[in-house]
């Protein structure tokens, strides 16, 4: 099942980009994934909730904004690990 829920998350482009995100920062907005994806604020905030639904994701609430932060610490190794292994087969 957690390998199942893990293929679900990165499926999609966008979700990869906001776990990327998520690896160089520490917290994002729903306001600043869509900036920084280019994306609406509606899909932004779809895709960080599915995150969150599958288990990846906490937030905190700063009054008006919800932040997002990744759950885990190991994820954060994991995204070390991919975001290299991808930068080697673009060489």
């Amino acid at each position: 099942m957690p390998d199942e829920k893990l293929a679900r998350a990165i499926r999609s482009k966008i979700r990869r980009d906001i776990f990327h995100i998520l690896y160089k920062k520490q917290r994002v907005s729903v306001h600043e994934v869509a900036e920084q994806l280019n994306i609406t604020e509606s899909s932004a905030s779809k895709h960080l909730k599915l995150l969150y639904d599958l288990g990846f994701l906490n937030f905190e609430r700063e009054h008006p904004e919800k932040y997002y932060f990744l759950k885990f610490k190991e994820l954060k190794q994991f995204f070390k690990i991919y975001d290299s292994v991808v930068k080697l087969m673009k060489k």
